[in-house]
C-alpha cells in the first residue's frame, strides 16, 4: 500500500514536470529564436576590424605630401550604453600647422563615399578609361590634384552605405530621414573633431547630389546640438529645393530652367559649345520659352516656328518637342536615335538595348553603366592599400535606403533655403562654393542658379559662388574638369 501510494506521487510530480515542460518549450524556443534573430545583427559590426594606420606619400605639382591614412569606425552608443551603430570613415591628415579639415560624403540619399573619394579628393583615383566612361578598364592611380594639397579630408559613409551599419538591422531605419541622418553625420564629425583634437581646425562640410541638402542640414545640426561651427560649404551637383528638383513635369519654371542643360549637351554633339552659345540659350529658356510656356500653347505659324527653335536648341526632334507642347519631359530615347541617354549627363550616351520598346528600360548609363566600378575599386583600394581587411561588402548605392528613406512628409516640401539663410547670418565668415556640370539633367544647374539668385545678399558680396564646368552630374570624372574644380576649390579655401 505504501509502495503503491509513493508510485502514485511519484507519476504526479513525473505528470506535472512533464506539463511544465511542454508548456515551457514555446516560449525557450521563441527566446532561442529571438536570440537566433538578434545575432546576425549583433555579429554585423563583428566583421569590421580594428582603424587601420598608415603613413603615405604623394607627389603633387607643389611636391611631395607625405600623409596619414587612417580607415575605422566610429561608435555610436544608445542611452542605455549599448553599441548602436558603426560609421566608416578615411582620414588623410597632413602634419601642418592649423590645417583646415574637409569632411565629405555623397548623397542617394543612400549612397556611400567612393565616388568623391575616388573620383575628386583623395590621394588615389580611379580613372574610369581614356574617355572617363568604360568601367571595365578603371585603373587606381595617384591623384596629383589631390585636396590633400590644401585641406585634410575625411571621407564618411552614412549608416547603410559603404561599410556603415547600425548594431540590429530592425534599427537602421532610425538614421534614414533627413533630420536623423543630419544628426548621425554630425555626431560623426564631432566624434572626429574630439578624439583627433580638431576644435580649434577651420572646419568644411562637402557633399554631391543629396549630399548638397546633407551638408546644409549637417552643418546647422553641428552647431545646434554639437556646439560646432562650419567654416563653409562645398557644394557639387547639389539637390537645394525638392520642389523644384521633384515637381510638376509641366512646370514651366522647371521646363524653363532645364532647358540650358540640354542646349549644353546639343552644343557638346555639335562641338560648338561657347560660353556665348550658352548664355544665349539661357537668355531665351529665361524669356521667349518661359513666358510662351506659361500661357495658351501657341497656334499655326507662331507654334512651328517656336517648337522648330526649342527642338533645334534641345537637339530633340520637332515632333517629340510639339506633342509634349515644348515641354522636355522625354528625351532619354529620343534625343540620339538608336541610343539611351544618361540623365547624369546628357552629352553622354550609349547603344539603346532594348530599341524595340517605345520607353526606357534598365538603368542609367552613367550612373548604372560607369560610375558602380567605384564600389569594387574602393574595397579593394580600402582592403589591399589602406589596411581595412573585412568580409562585409561595401555597398556603394543602397536600394534599401532610397526606398524607405523618410523626407518628413514629402520630399517636395524638403529644402536648404532657409537653412543658408540663417547660416549666412549667423556667421560672418560662413561661405560656399557650389559647382555644377552643364549637361546634367538630374540636378540641372538653372535651379541651383534660381535658389541662390533668390536668397538676399547677407554679408559682404561673394559669399555664395556658383561655378560651373563642362559635363554633367560627376563632371569631375573628365581629368580636365577634375583639375579645374581642384584648383578653384584651392582658391575657395585660400580666400579669407
Amino acid at each position: 500500500m505504501k509502495t503503491a501510494s509513493l508510485l502514485r506521487i511519484a507519476a504526479v510530480l513525473l505528470f506535472t514536470a512533464g506539463a511544465a515542460m511542454v508548456q515551457d518549450r514555446p516560449q525557450a524556443q521563441e527566446q532561442k529564436a529571438q536570440e537566433q534573430k538578434r545575432e546576425p545583427a549583433q555579429n554585423i559590426l563583428r566583421l569590421l576590424p580594428a582603424d587601420s594606420v598608415s603613413e603615405k606619400t604623394i607627389t603633387t605639382a607643389q611636391g611631395n605630401l607625405t600623409y596619414t591614412a587612417t580607415a575605422g569606425t566610429l561608435a555610436f552608443y544608445d542611452q542605455q550604453g549599448n553599441q548602436s551603430a558603426s560609421v566608416y570613415y578615411t582620414a588623410y591628415v597632413v602634419k601642418g600647422a592649423n590645417r583646415p579639415v574637409t569632411f565629405g560624403f555623397n548623397g542617394g540619399p543612400g549612397a556611400a563615399s567612393a565616388y568623391l573619394h575616388l573620383g575628386l579628393v583623395g590621394p588615389r583615383i580611379l580613372e574610369l578609361g581614356p574617355d572617363g566612361h568604360d568601367a571595365a578598364r578603371a585603373t587606381l592611380r595617384d591623384n596629383p590634384e589631390t585636396w590633400l594639397r590644401f585641406t585634410d579630408v575625411v571621407m564618411i559613409d552614412p549608416i547603410g552605405t559603404g561599410w556603415s551599419r547600425a548594431a540590429k538591422s530592425d534599427d537602421a531605419k532610425g538614421f534614414w530621414s533627413v533630420n536623423s541622418d543630419a544628426n548621425a553625420m554630425a555626431k560623426a564629425i564631432s566624434l572626429y573633431v574630439t578624439h583627433n583634437n580638431r576644435g580649434g581646425s577651420p572646419k568644411f562640410l562637402l557633399g554631391e547630389s543629396y549630399g548638397g541638402l546633407r551638408a546644409v542640414k549637417t552643418a546647422r545640426a553641428l552647431l545646434r546640438d554639437q556646439g560646432l561651427a562650419v567654416s563653409g560649404l562645398i557644394l557639387l551637383s547639389p539637390l537645394l529645393e525638392g520642389w523644384l528638383t521633384f515637381g510638376d513635369d509641366n512646370s514651366a519654371l522647371r521646363a524653363a530652367l532645364q532647358l540650358p542643360s540640354l542646349a549644353a549637351a546639343e552644343l557638346e554633339r555639335k562641338k560648338a559649345f561657347t560660353l556665348e552659345a550658352q548664355m544665349a540659350a539661357e537668355k531665351f529658356a529665361m524669356t521667349e520659352y518661359l513666358t510662351t510656356l506659361a500661357v495658351r500653347p501657341p497656334e499655326g505659324d507662331a507654334a512651328g516656328s517656336f517648337y522648330a527653335r526649342v527642338a533645334d536648341i534641345a537637339g530633340l526632334p520637332e515632333s517629340t518637342v510639339r506633342q509634349s507642347r515644348g515641354f522636355i519631359n522625354d528625351f532619354v530615347k529620343s534625343l540620339r536615335i538608336g541610343k539611351i541617354v544618361s540623365r547624369y549627363d546628357a552629352d553622354f550616351a550609349v547603344d539603346d538595348p532594348f530599341p524595340d520598346r517605345s520607353t526606357a528600360r534598365g538603368g542609367d548609363p552613367v550612373l548604372d553603366g560607369v560610375t558602380r566600378a567605384y564600389g569594387g575599386g574602393f574595397a579593394d583600394y580600402a582592403r589591399n592599400e589602406l589596411g581595412f581587411k573585412t568580409e562585409m561588402t561595401y555597398t556603394l548605392l543602397a536600394n534599401d535606403v532610397n526606398r524607405a528613406w523618410d523626407w518628413h512628409g514629402s520630399r517636395f516640401q524638403t529644402g536648404t533655403e532657409d537653412d543658408i539663410r540663417t547660416l549666412l547670418a549667423f556667421s560672418p565668415s560662413f561661405k560656399i562654393l557650389v559647382a555644377h556640370g552643364y549637361s546634367d539633367m538630374v540636378t540641372p544647374y538653372g535651379m541651383t542658379r534660381y535658389v541662390l539668385d533668390h536668397i538676399p545678399q547677407i554679408g559682404a558680396a561673394g559669399r555664395v559662388r556658383l561655378n560651373l564646368y563642362r559635363g554633367g552630374h560627376m563632371f569631375y570624372i573628365a581629368p580636365q574638369e577634375r583639375k579645374a574644380f581642384s584648383d578653384d576649390a584651392a582658391a575657395f579655401f585660400r580666400a579669407d
